[in-house]
């Protein structure tokens, strides 16, 4: 049986997107030991997979796109000096607070004092609605939908119906036409869109997305792969079918705090578990997201070493 490596630090963080990163270096700037966990092979979270511009204008007075945001954040994170641990999976975080942790170089024990989960959200899904029919290939949420293009660069289909309107769907469906893929249509149960108004302007009304308000998805066709939707307009119950070889859904986000979720009591989490950007709630900009892990991790940084905020 293969041993299990202990690692002691201040302030573990799990998750390396714009939160944690800035959570771990605000923190390490006032010299307490800090350790940053994450899946992937390099810190970033979902701003890898952002090629579009809109990020950076409040922190840095710039319009970046993800990875160019990703990289000034990165730069601060690298300086700051804290330990990257790659590739890693948290287990699970224990009320002694000790956390497994599981790697390719193996099992580790990790003692700390204070933990910060910004694991960021996940996306609801097509099957949390009531939709009859088949479950072929070519159903995406969006933002699987925009790393296979932006990522991975593979063809996931070349006519889309896009369920929901949040910002990630409308990002979606500019990327789609820009890669010469045809939208069919935005399908939304409101009688607007969603998301913000600068995206609905530049990525909806700039590229001539068809919107169909006022409507959902009731039926999936085609097996083993998509061939289309039922779309039902709620106000005279009519449908019709849009023909389709993807439906990418932006349902919206939910934080996902389940790394945790044991932990969770009924007047909350521990005192010394603290949440921090999409983990806590759904921010609508990443300058947000990164001005609050600052602020945590400079505040629990001082806290530990016994400094005044």
């Amino acid at each position: 049986m293969s041993s299990i490596n202990e690692i002691h630090t201040q302030i573990l963080v799990i998750g390396a997107g714009a939160a944690g990163m800035a959570t771990a270096a605000g923190a390490a700037g006032e010299g307490v030991s800090v350790l940053l966990v994450d899946e992937r092979p390099r810190p970033g979270g979902i701003l890898l997979q952002c090629i579009h511009r809109g990020f950076g204008l409040g922190v840095y007075g710039e319009n970046l796109t993800g990875p160019e945001y990703c990289e000034k954040e990165a730069g601060r994170f690298y300086a700051s000096g804290v330990p990257f641990l790659s590739r890693a999976h948290v287990i699970g975080i224990r009320s002694e607070r000790t956390a497994l942790i599981s790697s390719p170089e193996g099992l580790y024990q990790c003692f700390f004092d204070q933990c910060v989960l910004a694991a960021g959200c996940r996306e609801k899904n097509l099957y949390s609605l009531d939709i009859s029919g088949t479950r072929p290939t070519g159903i995406y949420t969006a933002g699987e939908a925009q790393e296979m293009m932006n990522l991975g660069h593979y063809d996931i289909g070349s006519r889309a119906v896009i369920l929901g309107s949040g910002d990630i769907g409308q990002i979606v469906a500019r990327r789609l036409v820009l890669t010469g893929r045809n939208v069919a249509a935005m399908v939304e149960m409101k009688d607007h869109l969603g998301g913000l108004k600068r995206n609905q302007k530049e990525c909806i009304e700039a590229y001539a997305v068809p919107v169909i308000l006022g409507a959902t998805v009731t039926e999936i066709h085609g097996y083993p792969r998509l061939t289309g939707v039922t779309v039902k307009h709620l106000d005279t119950g009519t449908q019709e079918i849009i023909s389709c070889d993807m439906l990418i859904t932006a349902l919206g986000l939910v934080p996902d705090t389940s790394t945790a979720d044991s932990l969770k009591g009924e007047e909350g989490f521990p005192e010394w578990l603290h949440l921090c950007g999409n983990a806590e709630y759904i921010h609508e900009i990443v300058d947000s997201v990164t001005r609050e892990g600052l602020r945590l991790g400079r505040a629990l940084g001082c806290s530990l070493a016994g400094k005044r905020a």
